[in-house]
Protein backbone atom coordinates (compact mmCIF):
# COMPACT_ATOMS: atom_id res chain seq x y z
CA UNK A 1 0.00 0.00 0.00
CA UNK A 2 2.92 2.30 0.54
CA UNK A 3 4.47 2.52 -3.01
CA UNK A 4 0.58 2.79 -4.30
CA UNK A 5 -0.25 5.78 -1.70
CA UNK A 6 3.66 7.21 -2.52
CA UNK A 7 2.90 7.07 -6.51
CA UNK A 8 -0.86 8.65 -6.01
CA UNK A 9 0.77 11.85 -3.94
CA UNK A 10 3.36 12.71 -6.13
CA UNK A 11 0.91 12.23 -9.06
CA UNK A 12 -2.33 14.20 -7.26
CA UNK A 13 0.23 16.03 -5.45
CA UNK A 14 2.13 17.57 -8.31
CA UNK A 15 -1.03 18.53 -10.46
CA UNK A 16 -2.15 20.50 -6.85
CA UNK A 17 0.79 22.25 -7.04
CA UNK A 18 0.12 23.49 -10.96
CA UNK A 19 -3.04 24.50 -10.10
CA UNK A 20 -2.95 25.92 -6.48
CA UNK A 21 0.57 27.33 -6.13
CA UNK A 22 1.00 29.22 -9.21
CA UNK A 23 3.03 32.22 -7.35
CA UNK A 24 5.75 28.92 -6.43
CA UNK A 25 5.34 27.77 -10.30
CA UNK A 26 5.74 31.06 -12.17
CA UNK A 27 9.16 31.24 -9.99
CA UNK A 28 10.52 27.82 -10.97
CA UNK A 29 9.38 28.57 -14.37
CA UNK A 30 11.18 32.18 -14.21
CA UNK A 31 14.21 30.18 -12.63
CA UNK A 32 14.95 27.32 -14.78
CA UNK A 33 12.67 27.80 -17.94
CA UNK A 34 8.73 26.87 -19.14
CA UNK A 35 10.60 24.06 -20.94
CA UNK A 36 12.81 22.12 -18.21
CA UNK A 37 9.84 23.01 -16.18
CA UNK A 38 7.41 21.46 -18.43
CA UNK A 39 9.76 18.26 -18.41
CA UNK A 40 10.12 18.05 -14.35
CA UNK A 41 6.66 18.15 -14.64
CA UNK A 42 6.33 15.39 -17.09
CA UNK A 43 9.12 13.36 -14.96
CA UNK A 44 7.33 13.59 -11.90
CA UNK A 45 4.25 12.76 -13.08
CA UNK A 46 5.50 9.94 -15.07
CA UNK A 47 7.18 9.03 -11.58
CA UNK A 48 4.15 8.92 -9.75
CA UNK A 49 2.01 6.92 -12.60
CA UNK A 50 4.58 3.91 -12.23
CA UNK A 51 4.90 3.82 -8.90
CA UNK A 52 0.94 4.06 -8.72
CA UNK A 53 0.37 1.06 -11.37
CA UNK A 54 3.17 -1.15 -9.71
CA UNK A 55 1.82 -0.16 -6.15
CA UNK A 56 -2.16 -1.01 -7.76
CA UNK A 57 -1.08 -4.30 -8.31
CA UNK A 58 0.89 -5.01 -5.61
CA UNK A 59 -2.29 -4.03 -3.64
CA UNK A 60 -4.36 -6.39 -5.04
CA UNK A 61 -8.65 -5.76 -4.80
CA UNK A 62 -9.50 -6.85 -1.46
CA UNK A 63 -12.63 -6.93 -0.22
CA UNK A 64 -15.20 -4.55 -1.63
CA UNK A 65 -16.97 -2.38 0.97
CA UNK A 66 -19.86 -1.55 -1.40
CA UNK A 67 -21.11 -3.59 -4.29
CA UNK A 68 -23.68 -1.78 -7.13
CA UNK A 69 -26.10 -3.62 -9.20
CA UNK A 70 -24.16 -5.01 -12.44
CA UNK A 71 -26.61 -2.12 -14.73
CA UNK A 72 -24.77 -0.18 -13.02
CA UNK A 73 -21.65 -0.56 -15.42
CA UNK A 74 -23.18 0.83 -18.01
CA UNK A 75 -23.15 4.41 -16.43
CA UNK A 76 -19.88 3.92 -15.92
CA UNK A 77 -18.77 2.87 -19.63
CA UNK A 78 -20.73 6.12 -20.53
CA UNK A 79 -18.83 7.87 -18.16
CA UNK A 80 -15.56 6.84 -19.45
CA UNK A 81 -16.22 7.23 -22.79
CA UNK A 82 -17.41 10.92 -22.16
CA UNK A 83 -14.37 11.40 -20.66
CA UNK A 84 -12.01 9.96 -23.51
CA UNK A 85 -13.63 12.59 -25.81
CA UNK A 86 -13.86 15.32 -23.36
CA UNK A 87 -9.34 14.50 -22.89
CA UNK A 88 -9.36 14.41 -26.99
CA UNK A 89 -11.23 17.23 -26.97
CA UNK A 90 -9.08 19.31 -24.33
CA UNK A 91 -5.53 18.85 -26.54
CA UNK A 92 -7.15 19.87 -29.88
CA UNK A 93 -7.91 23.44 -31.43
CA UNK A 94 -10.87 24.24 -28.86
CA UNK A 95 -14.06 23.05 -30.76
CA UNK A 96 -17.49 23.57 -29.14
CA UNK A 97 -17.20 20.37 -27.23
CA UNK A 98 -14.03 22.01 -24.98
CA UNK A 99 -15.64 25.55 -24.89
CA UNK A 100 -18.85 24.22 -23.41
CA UNK A 101 -17.04 22.41 -20.92
CA UNK A 102 -14.62 25.13 -20.76
CA UNK A 103 -12.12 22.59 -18.59
CA UNK A 104 -12.55 19.85 -20.57
CA UNK A 105 -9.27 17.72 -19.19
CA UNK A 106 -10.36 17.92 -15.89
CA UNK A 107 -13.91 17.76 -16.28
CA UNK A 108 -13.13 14.11 -18.08
CA UNK A 109 -11.10 13.07 -15.27
CA UNK A 110 -13.92 13.61 -13.00
CA UNK A 111 -15.85 11.67 -15.25
CA UNK A 112 -13.88 8.84 -15.46
CA UNK A 113 -13.15 8.68 -11.53
CA UNK A 114 -17.25 9.18 -10.86
CA UNK A 115 -17.97 6.25 -13.09
CA UNK A 116 -14.86 3.95 -11.54
CA UNK A 117 -16.20 4.73 -8.17
CA UNK A 118 -19.71 3.45 -9.01
CA UNK A 119 -18.08 0.06 -10.68
CA UNK A 120 -15.54 -0.23 -7.88
CA UNK A 121 -16.08 -0.45 -3.91
CA UNK A 122 -12.78 -2.02 -3.18
CA UNK A 123 -10.40 0.16 -0.96
CA UNK A 124 -7.83 0.96 -3.39
CA UNK A 125 -10.35 2.20 -6.20
CA UNK A 126 -11.56 4.08 -3.72
CA UNK A 127 -8.66 5.72 -2.41
CA UNK A 128 -7.53 6.16 -6.65
CA UNK A 129 -10.66 7.14 -7.81
CA UNK A 130 -11.61 9.01 -4.82
CA UNK A 131 -8.47 11.20 -4.93
CA UNK A 132 -8.83 11.79 -8.76
CA UNK A 133 -12.49 13.09 -8.03
CA UNK A 134 -11.10 15.36 -5.25
CA UNK A 135 -8.65 16.43 -7.31
CA UNK A 136 -10.63 17.52 -10.12
CA UNK A 137 -13.19 19.62 -7.40
CA UNK A 138 -10.22 20.96 -5.98
CA UNK A 139 -8.66 22.16 -9.32
CA UNK A 140 -12.24 23.41 -10.91
CA UNK A 141 -12.52 25.50 -7.93
CA UNK A 142 -9.07 27.25 -8.41
CA UNK A 143 -9.65 27.49 -12.07
CA UNK A 144 -13.05 29.71 -11.21
CA UNK A 145 -11.24 31.56 -8.61
CA UNK A 146 -8.26 32.66 -11.32
CA UNK A 147 -10.73 33.37 -13.57
CA UNK A 148 -9.86 31.03 -16.38
CA UNK A 149 -12.80 30.46 -17.93
CA UNK A 150 -11.31 27.85 -20.12
CA UNK A 151 -10.53 28.42 -23.76
CA UNK A 152 -12.94 30.35 -26.99
CA UNK A 153 -14.69 28.66 -29.64
CA UNK A 154 -12.12 28.43 -32.74
CA UNK A 155 -13.37 25.59 -34.80
CA UNK A 156 -15.56 22.47 -35.31
CA UNK A 157 -13.18 20.39 -36.48
CA UNK A 158 -11.85 19.13 -33.65
CA UNK A 159 -15.01 17.84 -31.98
CA UNK A 160 -14.98 15.97 -35.09
CA UNK A 161 -11.73 14.56 -34.35
CA UNK A 162 -12.23 14.25 -30.69
CA UNK A 163 -15.53 12.31 -30.99
CA UNK A 164 -13.72 10.30 -33.63
CA UNK A 165 -10.38 9.58 -31.84
CA UNK A 166 -12.60 9.27 -28.44
CA UNK A 167 -15.09 6.84 -29.16
CA UNK A 168 -12.12 4.86 -30.82
CA UNK A 169 -10.01 4.84 -27.87
CA UNK A 170 -12.65 3.69 -25.54
CA UNK A 171 -13.72 0.59 -27.87
CA UNK A 172 -10.16 -0.17 -27.98
CA UNK A 173 -9.98 0.16 -23.64
CA UNK A 174 -13.68 -1.66 -23.73
CA UNK A 175 -13.24 -4.77 -26.32
CA UNK A 176 -9.42 -5.19 -25.87
CA UNK A 177 -6.60 -2.92 -23.26
CA UNK A 178 -8.92 -2.63 -19.95
CA UNK A 179 -7.26 -6.00 -19.11
CA UNK A 180 -3.66 -4.93 -19.64
CA UNK A 181 -3.95 -1.59 -18.45
CA UNK A 182 -6.03 -2.11 -15.01
CA UNK A 183 -5.51 -6.33 -14.64
CA UNK A 184 -9.46 -6.27 -15.03
CA UNK A 185 -11.32 -8.06 -17.95
CA UNK A 186 -14.59 -5.95 -18.69
CA UNK A 187 -16.57 -9.16 -20.60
Amino acid sequence: MTIFLAGLALFIGIHLFTGLARGPRAAIIGKIGAMPYKGLFSLITLAGLILLIYGWKQVGSGEPYYVLPDWVRYITYFCVWIALILTVAANLPAGKIASIAKHPMVLGMKLWAFGHLLANGDLRSVILFGAVLAWGVIDRIALKKRGDMGRPFKTGFGDVLAITIGTAGFAVILLWAHVYIAGVPLF
